[in-house]
C-alpha cells in the first residue's frame, strides 16, 4: 500500500488542490447527504479565538502549521445541526441495527478500500492540516484502514449465539449481544482519522448508528470521510458528520436519544462530557490525558534506550496522549545516556512536514504553541535544568524545539502536568523499588515504556507499574489488536482490540429449559 504511493502527489500545491477540488466545506454530512450550512451573524454566538476577524459568527479558519497560513475557512453546524442528526440516526438505526455481521463487515472493508485509494490524498491533507511529517501521517492512515479491517474480522468471528454453562440442571443459558444505540463520538485534533477509525470501526461493527464530530482545528482530512460513505452507498443516517465546536459537543452529550458518548480530549473537557452525559445516564467512554514514564534501566544499551526516548516524546511534536514524557533512568548511566540524548535530539530535523527529511513538524496551532512557551517560561521560573531546548522557534509557523530538563522534582509543575508538546522531563533512581514510585507517580496511568536487557525483570515491574499499556524495549507502536486505555485519571473504558467492540455492545442473556 505504501509502496504504491505516488511522490509527485505528496506537495503542499497538491494538497492544497485537493483540499479546494474534494473537501466539502461549509456543510454538515447528514442522512447521507452534505447539508449547507448557513452563517451566522456574528453577534449570535460568542466567537472564539480562531475566528476573530470573521465576517460570520460560525466561520472556521483551517491553518497550515507550517507557516501560519490560512488554508480555507469553514462554517461550524450549530444544535439545531445535531438535532436533524439525530432524528437521522434514529430512523436508520431500526434497520441498521438489524443487518448481518457479513453486511456490515462488508462496509468495513470497503471504507478501508476506499482509503487505500486515497492513500496519498488523506496523507497530503494530513500534513497540511495538522503538520505531521510525511512519515508520520503514512503511519497514521495506514492504521486507520488496519482498524477498519480488523472489526470487519472481528465482528465476523463473534458468535450470535454463546451457551454459559451453569450449575443448574434442566435448563440452558445463551449470550448474544446488541448494539448500545444512537453513539456520539468526538475525537481530537493530535490523530484525525486515527482517532475516528478506533471509535466509528467497532461502533459500525455493533450495529451502532452514529453521530460523528470531529475537531474543528483538523477537518480537511476529516471530512473526506462523507465522501467516501457516499461512495460506498452506507445506508443513509447510519454515520453523520457534524464539524462544530464546543456547542455541538455539548448538543450531543447531552440529547436524550444519545444512548452512548465516546470522547477522546482533556480532562477539563472530558469532565464536562461526563458530567453532561449523566444526565441522562448514557453509557460512556472517556480517553484522556496523559503522563507516561519511560524507564531505563541500567542494563538497558544506550544508544537503543536514546531511540526510545526520542520517539516516545518527539513523534508527532510530542502531541500524543500516551507521550513518555517523564523520564526516569537509573543513576549508574544517567550521565552517559543525557549526552548520547543531547547529541541525538540536537540532530533532529525540524520543519515542513512535506520535506522528506523532516523528523519533527510543527504544532498543530497557535494556541497549542502558546501552551508549550507557557510552560517553557514555567520551567524558568522553576530553575529546571535545560539540557536542550526549551525555547520556540522565532519566525513563521508554530515550532518548539525538542526540549529536555534533567534534574526534575516530582513538585516541578512540568513533571505533574501534561504539556502536550515536545517537552521532556527527567530524574534519576537507584533501584527498582523507587523506579516504580517515580513512574506511578501521577494521576495519569495510560501508558509506559520499559528499556531493560532482563525480559524477565522488565515484566515483572510492568506488573507493578500503573498503566493501561506498556511497551518494552520497543517504540509505541499500537497494534488494533490490543485495548486502549488507561487507569486512574486518564480515563473510562477501553479502545480497540475485543474490548473496543465490548464497549458498543450490550449482552442479553436468552434463558430456556434443556
Amino acid at each position: 500500500m505504501i509502496d504504491k504511493l505516488n511522490p509527485e502527489s505528496l506537495t503542499r500545491e497538491s494538497a492544497i488542490q485537493t483540499a479546494q477540488n474534494e473537501v466539502v466545506l461549509n456543510a454538515a454530512y447528514i442522512n447521507g447527504n452534505w447539508i449547507t450550512i448557513e452563517a451566522l451573524a456574528t453577534d449570535s454566538v460568542v466567537m472564539s479565538s480562531n475566528n476573530i476577524g470573521s465576517d460570520n459568527a460560525n466561520d472556521q479558519a483551517l491553518y497550515d502549521p507550517n507557516s501560519g497560513e490560512v488554508i480555507a475557512t469553514t462554517r461550524l453546524c450549530t444544535s439545531a445541526h445535531v438535532e436533524m442528526a439525530v432524528s437521522a440516526a434514529s430512523e436508520a438505526a431500526v434497520s441498521w441495527s438489524q443487518t448481518t455481521v457479513s453486511e456490515r463487515a462488508g462496509y468495513l472493508n470497503k471504507i478501508a478500500d476506499r482509503m487505500e485509494q486515497r492513500f496519498d490524498t488523506l496523507v497530503g491533507l494530513s500534513v497540511l492540516n495538522n503538520g505531521k511529517p510525511i512519515e508520520e501521517a503514512k503511519i497514521d492512515v495506514g492504521d486507520a484502514i488496519a482498524c477498519y479491517r480488523y472489526y470487519a474480522n472481528l465482528i465476523t468471528e463473534q458468535a450470535t449465539w454463546s451457551e454459559v454453562s451453569t450449575l443448574e440442571s434442566g435448563i440452558r443459558l445463551l449470550k448474544t449481544y446488541a448494539p448500545v444505540g444512537i453513539c456520539a463520538l468526538i475525537t481530537p485534533w493530535n490523530f484525525p482519522m486515527v482517532t475516528t477509525s478506533w471509535k466509528l470501526a467497532p461502533a459500525l461493527a455493533a450495529g451502532c448508528t452514529v453521530l460523528l464530530k470531529p475537531s474543528e482545528v483538523t477537518l480537511l482530512p476529516e471530512l473526506m470521510l462523507g465522501n467516501i460513505l457516499s461512495e460506498i452507498g452506507l445506508p443513509k443516517g447510519v454515520v453523520n458528520i457534524l464539524p462544530g465546536a464546543a456547542e455541538v459537543g455539548a448538543a450531543m452529550t447531552s440529547h436524550p436519544f444519545i444512548d452512548k458518548v465516546s470522547f477522546t480530549g482533556s480532562n477539563v473537557v472530558g469532565e464536562k462530557v461526563m458530567s453532561q452525559a449523566a444526565k441522562s445516564v448514557k453509557d460512556i467512554s472517556l480517553e484522556l490525558g496523559g503522563k507516561s514514564a519511560i524507564v531505563v534501566c541500567a542494563d538497558a544499551d544506550i544508544d537503543h534506550a536514546c531511540d526510545l526516548i526520542i520517539g516516545g516524546i518527539f513523534t508527532n511534536a510530542g502531541q500524543i496522549c500516551s507521550a513518555t514524557s517523564r523520564l526516569v533512568v537509573h543513576q549508574d548511566i544517567a550521565t552517559q545516556l543525557f549526552d548520547a540524548l543531547k547529541v541525538k535530539t540536537a540532530s533532529l530535523q525540524i520543519g515542513d512536514g512535506f520535506n522528506a527529511g523532516t523528523q519533527m513538524g510543527p504544532l498543530v496551532s497557535a494556541q497549542q504553541l502558546t501552551q508549550v512557551k507557557k510552560y517553557f517560561d514555567i520551567a524558568t521560573a522553576e530553575k529546571l535544568d535545560c539540557l536542550t531546548g526549551g525555547q520556540i522557534v522565532e519566525g513563521t509557523g508554530y515550532f518548539a524545539r525538542p526540549t529536555i530538563y534533567t534534574n526534575v522534582p516530582t513538585t516541578s509543575q512540568l513533571w505533574m502536568e501534561e504539556v502536550f508538546g515536545p517537552v521532556l522531563v527527567s530524574t534519576t533512581f537507584t533501584d527498582k523499588v523507587e523506579a516504580i514510585r517515580l513512574a506511578n507517580d501521577s494521576k495519569y496511568a495510560l501508558a509506559a515504556t520499559i528499556v531493560s536487557a532482563d525480559e524477565t525483570a522488565a515484566l515483572e515491574m510492568a506488573l507493578q507499574i500503573q498503566a493501561g499499556h506498556i511497551w518494552i524495549n520497543e517504540q509505541q507502536i499500537v497494534l488494533p489488536e490490543a485495548g486502549w486505555g488507561g487507569f486512574k485519571h486518564s480515563g473510562i473504558g477501553r479502545e480497540l482490540g475485543t474490548d473496543g467492540l465490548s464497549a458498543y455492545q450490550k449482552s442479553k442473556h436468552v434463558l430456556l429449559t434443556h
